[in-house]
């Protein structure tokens, strides 16, 4: 009887040390990764196409990365709830990403200068 708390308590401990360690590795993996893509855009080391594809690329594998390390899908007993989680974070990101793209959008068409406004109206709206 007197083994049930030890084992216990070593259990909690390896537990800790393991989730430690998944932080750690995930914090120096989302380093590197953010890292990569600054020195690629900063030192334009690619054409635009292969720069567009390679930062893309390394956002889908950062985020695979923050899914498995900090959010440890995919490693509990019932995933029901963390892949609720992860659908009401893929909304989120989906709403982040296509209202950006919208926002930025809406702006550049209001932005344009007077003679470029009635060009493009013309040319791309029929007016």
């Amino acid at each position: 009887m007197s083994n049930t708390p030890k084992a216990a308590i070593v259990s909690r401990h390896e537990t800790a040390q393991s989730s430690l360690r998944s932080y750690v590795t995930g914090f120096v993996s989302s380093l590197y990764l953010t890292l990569t893509a600054y020195v690629l855009v900063a030192h334009h080391l690619l054409p635009k196409t292969g720069l567009v594809i390679a930062i893309i690329g390394l956002a889908i594998i950062q985020f695979m990365v923050q899914l498995f390390y900090f959010l440890h899908l995919g490693r509990e007993a019932k995933p029901r709830w963390k892949l609720l989680v992860f659908y009401f974070m893929l909304m989120v990101v989906a709403i982040l990403v296509f209202g950006s793209l919208w926002i930025m959008s809406n702006l550049n068409y209001h932005m344009l200068p007077p003679d470029e406004l009635k060009h493009h109206m013309r040319v791309e709206e029929g007016l």
